[in-house]
């Protein structure tokens, strides 16, 4: 029987070549053109900042990849704009459901200085991952709602989990058949407050990983609904080149009964004593520089493990 051909996973994964800080990844393969696109909130370390405005008026980055061995960017997703001016753009979630590419994203009104201005969740939709379609706001019942994931959990039924920021960054759901029309259900994982939820299934159990600022925390479920806490994943540095401090906002994606995960770091910013070594001589746009990272993830004896230090190879 022929082996089939892997491709080793480079660390890191991908460094934004604009502003050298791709954060919350989504991948997805691109059925027309044959590759896979690499989707990302585009932060703005190296620009001139005031406050947070570094982390907003952000785009969606895009890179690309025919093995996942070597990513090119191709810039920003163009004609996602709503109105009128500079607006910020966050965390795409991108599904592909009977033909159309779904993406969810997290929006916000200009170019806010600090933390105290409404978000939206938007939704668009594509034939072909560049020209996508406004398809309109998905009401969530809140004025902070970020951080879309959505998952088919039964035939053409479809979940969104998301962060509320007004009930206490808790992680909140929604239930839709179509895409479009989204019935609220309320909060499901109320342990601690986090962000960047990613549901998925490997080894025959239901997965949601979720980015609680110290590593990522790991639920498992029979249920899509009921969730028990695990033990935590990327809560200690690596030893790969630029895989330091702790793994943030990941993307899961599941192939031929394999897991890879794709998560974003700071390899300059030192979180805690365990987070790698304090650098000197550093900026605050160098410390808040990030990178994405991939990993593989395995089952063992029902619970999820991530050895960020392994050699990942992506097959073919």
């Amino acid at each position: 029987m022929e082996q089939k051909k892997e491709i080793p996973l480079p660390a890191p994964l991908f460094r934004d070549p604009v502003y050298d800080c791709p954060t919350d990844p989504a991948v997805i393969w691109n059925e027309e053109e044959k590759m896979w696109y690499l989707f990302y909130t585009q932060r703005r370390a190296g620009a001139a900042s005031i406050g947070v405005s570094w982390v907003h008026g952000t785009k969606i980055g895009v890179a690309v990849s025919r093995d996942g061995g070597k990513w090119l960017y191709r810039g920003t997703l163009e004609g996602l704009e709503i109105e009128r001016g500079h607006n910020t753009f966050w965390a795409p979630e991108i599904i592909r459901a009977e033909g159309i590419y779904h993406m969810y994203v997290s929006y916000i009104t200009g170019v806010p200085t600090d933390w105290d201005y409404p978000r939206q969740m938007l939704h668009y939709t594509s034939q072909n991952l560049w020209d996508w379609t406004f398809a309109g706001r998905v009401d969530l019942g809140s004025e902070r709602v970020i951080d879309a994931c959505v998952y088919e959990v039964g035939p053409r039924q479809y979940k969104l989990w998301y962060k509320d920021e007004d009930n206490g960054s808790r992680t909140s759901a929604a239930v839709s058949r179509d895409l479009y029309h989204w019935t609220v259900l309320g909060e499901e994982i109320t342990d601690c407050a986090q962000e960047g939820p990613n549901v998925f299934e490997l080894g025959g159990i239901k997965w949601m990983i979720s980015d609680y600022w110290k590593g990522l925390a790991v639920y498992r479920s029979d249920d899509f609904e009921h969730w028990i806490r695990c033990a935590d994943i990327l809560d200690e540095s690596g030893s790969r080149p630029m895989d330091k401090g702790w793994g943030h906002h990941a993307d899961v994606l599941v192939r031929e009964e394999r897991a890879f995960i794709f998560y974003f770091c700071h390899p300059f910013a030192c979180e805690d004593g365990r987070q790698g070594d304090k650098l000197t001589g550093l900026t605050e746009a160098d410390r808040n520089k990030a990178v994405i990272q991939a990993a593989e993830l395995t089952v063992r004896n029902g619970a999820l493990r991530c050895d960020r230090n392994a050699r990942a190879a992506w097959p073919q």
